[in-house]
């Protein structure tokens, strides 16, 4: 069980979750809870490979710091999928209905309005701590970097939101999602995360591999690890994906 959070602001940092990561290995370490935001983040980190841009003082950038979650490494994907519902659960409470791309990206149409990095500490087939790094576009309403599809609650809503309070109902909202219980609290998260999952509407979409091959398909399902099943629509059969292996295809852009 987490405590509830507690926040440490940064005035300015490379990154929330690099900064974290220093902190949780000091001698004395950070607790379990801790929340550390800034308003002007330099080299906000994405996925692997990408950059996440963020307007000082308009969105929010903070990185939570989770001990001994209760799960093992083999499941860190519920740690995905429990961060992204608390997110939505957020978001759809201010009017904005949100889905969760796979595998944690936030979007509300076809446009992403948060990014969701997670980075684990392991303690032998344990997670020892896990960093949830999240960037959510709040108040920015102008977009300068080539990322493709960027939306904002500003945007969406027609006006500006409190960041503060905003921080702390996200902050909050995953440490109470992170309290796992036993099996069937876990399957009914599971179902909950399908349930928003973009794109699961048994229909064929666009898809793309990493050699940009197009292909058509429908989401059958994602299984514990993180995999993603496709059913490719020219054959009916069912093909499974690890993180990176394949991407959607949105207006004409991977993504």
């Amino acid at each position: 069980m987490h405590t509830k959070p507690h926040y440490l602001y940064v005035h300015e940092t490379a990154s929330t979750n690099s900064w974290l990561s220093r902190m949780a290995r000091q001698a004395t370490p950070l607790p379990g809870g801790t929340v550390v935001y800034t308003h002007r983040q330099t080299a906000g980190r994405g996925q692997p490979g990408n950059s996440w841009e963020a307007e000082p003082g308009k969105n929010l950038t903070f990185s939570l710091l989770l001990r001994n979650p209760g799960v093992t490494a083999r499941e860190q994907f519920l740690l995905s999928e429990a961060v992204s519902l608390a997110i939505v659960g957020v978001v759809r409470a201010l009017g904005v209905e949100a889905a969760v791309k796979w595998p944690n990206d936030i979007y509300c149409g076809d446009r992403k309005l948060c990014g969701i990095l997670i980075e684990h500490s392991l303690s032998g087939a344990d997670i020892a701590h896990s960093i949830v790094g999240v960037g959510l576009n709040v108040n920015q309403t102008v977009f300068t970097s080539d990322a493709p599809n960027p939306v904002s609650l500003a945007q969406l809503t027609g006006g500006e939101h409190d960041l503060e309070t905003l921080l702390r109902q996200v902050s909050e909202a995953i440490v109470s999602s992170c309290a796992f219980g036993g099996e069937a609290r876990r399957q009914a998260l599971h179902g909950r995360y399908m349930a928003c999952l973009y794109r699961n509407d048994c229909r064929p979409h666009p898809f793309a591999l990493p050699d940009g091959t197009a292909l058509v398909a429908a989401i059958a399902g994602v299984e514990p690890n993180g995999t993603l099943v496709l059913r490719h629509a020219n054959d009916d059969t069912l093909h499974r994906y690890a993180f990176k292996e394949v991407k959607h295809i949105i207006n004409n852009i991977t993504l």
